[in-house]
């Protein structure tokens, strides 16, 4: 009996070269999915992010101009631009680095004043103080620039003084007589105004004081862009928040 069981388990433990062996298979499910993700879907995905992203970019800039213009409208709001300013016309031209100013003179003057908003500055020392080592710090005078036409009737040419508008003076810089056509490319236009006799600078000055220009303009034209430079800001920050709410259609 011993004999028959030996062979018997040697087969069973044994498996012969024929046999098989089975290995589990899994669900092909598992392996990988039945439709891979297109690359249509993967831009989607990108496209959806992107919109997130910018939407949140967008909402943080809305909010912080909001708030700017908030601020400024509480602290220091601007007032109506002034139509006048003794006999002449104020023109604000909205949206512009410029005014316009225009009167006229006795019978046959028309005068034409530009003016620039801020467009320099030079460093001064605080009143009190000695400059740079006095402890009483430093302060900046802004600057304006301003231009002044002065026409006789219509005989095609008039003079043309070119300033520079300190917070409480007008300095002369330049003047020439030009053409109102045919104007040259590069005409010559004098010497500087401080290279003149000092008597003949002291009575141009005089010639622009009797026309209304002068100190008093000066201050007025720094009172009246301090507040153009605040419209101003406003209208920018209020056409820009408007840009970024407006929605693509």
């Amino acid at each position: 009996m011993a004999r028959l069981i030996r062979p018997l388990r040697s087969s069973i433990s044994r498996p012969s070269s024929s046999s098989k062996i089975l290995i589990p298979q899994l669900p092909s499910s598992l392996l990988a999915p039945e439709k891979p993700v297109s690359f249509k879907n993967a831009l989607l995905v990108r496209t959806y992010i992107s919109e997130m992203r910018k939407s949140a970019f967008e909402g943080n800039m809305l909010k912080l101009l909001r708030n700017e213009i908030q601020y400024e409208l509480d602290r220091s709001p601007p007032n109506e631009p002034a139509s006048e300013f003794n006999s002449f016309t104020v023109d604000s031209r909205s949206g512009e680095q410029w005014i316009s100013m225009k009167k006229k003179f006795g019978h046959n003057e028309d005068i034409k004043i530009e003016a620039t908003m801020f467009d320099g500055s030079v460093p001064v020392s605080k009143p009190g103080g000695t400059g740079s080592g006095g402890g009483g710090g430093q302060d900046v005078q802004l600057h304006i620039s301003m231009i002044v036409n002065i026409s006789k009737g219509k005989g095609g040419k008039t003079l043309e003084i070119m300033c520079s508008v300190w917070p409480d003076t007008i300095e002369i810089n330049k003047l020439f007589v030009r053409k109102l056509e045919n104007v040259l490319a590069q005409p010559y236009t004098g010497p500087e105004f401080k290279e003149l006799d000092d008597e003949l600078q002291d009575s141009l000055y005089e010639f622009l004081e009797a026309r209304g220009i002068g100190d008093d303009l000066a201050i007025f034209l720094h009172s009246y862009m301090k507040n153009k430079d605040k419209t101003e800001f406003m209208k920018w920050m209020v056409t820009v928040k408007s840009y970024i709410e407006k929605k693509s259609s």
